[in-house]
């Protein structure tokens, strides 16, 4: 029987009010435009960005080109943005106002899947936009940390996240925590893998603060 996945050490040391509801939030596509700020890297190194697909290394191209650039090098690239210019992404809009809201009932944790080197970067980033919450970097399908998480209260607890099967993990491995799918790249919404019978999608961030508080309300 395969092991279960590390946990990110974060979690152990993490303090949350043992009674008071959780908010778990990604990051990219959801509180930051992360899509606008890597093609405006990749603009910086004559390339170009391609919305026709929801897969990220399939749709860097060189201007001209036919077939989008190897995975390898558009992995590469990634990575680079990660430790260059992570900090240039536009905060999602209405999302600290949102998440603002929710803090004043609701302990708020962010859940990224990144690069380690990000962490110091990203961190900026997001006390710059008003997200000064406990940053969590995670690797792989994010329903056991955000079930090691919500075991931490006993409050109810909701996870936001763009993309399905992280949607799909939490739904296995923390049921009962209620979910969320928004997706901030308006380009990027009819691409996006939904299930909306299962994981609520609302792409609009004042519309899902108030989804999250009806979720969270004792």
């Amino acid at each position: 029987m395969p092991s279960a996945p590390a946990l990110p050490p974060e979690i152990g040391a993490l303090r949350l009010d043992p009674v008071r509801p959780l908010v778990v939030v990604d990051v990219d596509e959801v509180l930051a435009m992360f899509m606008r700020g890597f093609e405006r890297f990749l603009g910086g190194h004559g390339l170009e960005m391609r919305i026709e697909r929801f897969a990220l290394f399939q749709s860097i191209f060189r201007p001209g080109a036919a077939e989008h650039l190897d995975v390898a090098a558009g992995r590469v690239l990634f990575e680079l943005f990660f430790e260059a210019d992570v900090e240039d992404i536009d905060p999602a809009p209405g999302a600290a106002a949102a998440l603002r809201g929710l803090a004043r009932e609701a302990s708020i944790v962010v859940l990224t899947n990144a690069p380690p080197q990000s962490r110091e970067p990203r961190t900026r980033w997001l006390k710059r936009h008003g997200f000064d919450y406990p940053l969590i970097i995670n690797a792989g399908l994010k329903g056991p940390p955000v079930a090691a998480l919500a075991a931490k209260t006993t409050g109810k607890a909701a996870f936001v996240d763009d993309l399905l099967p992280n949607l799909d993990s939490v739904a296995e491995m923390a049921p009962a925590v209620a979910r969320f799918q928004l997706v901030a790249d308006e380009r990027l919404r009819p691409l996006a893998y939904a299930d909306p019978l299962r994981h609520p999608r609302i792409d609009d961030w004042g519309e899902l603060g108030r989804a999250i508080a009806r979720a969270i309300a004792a």
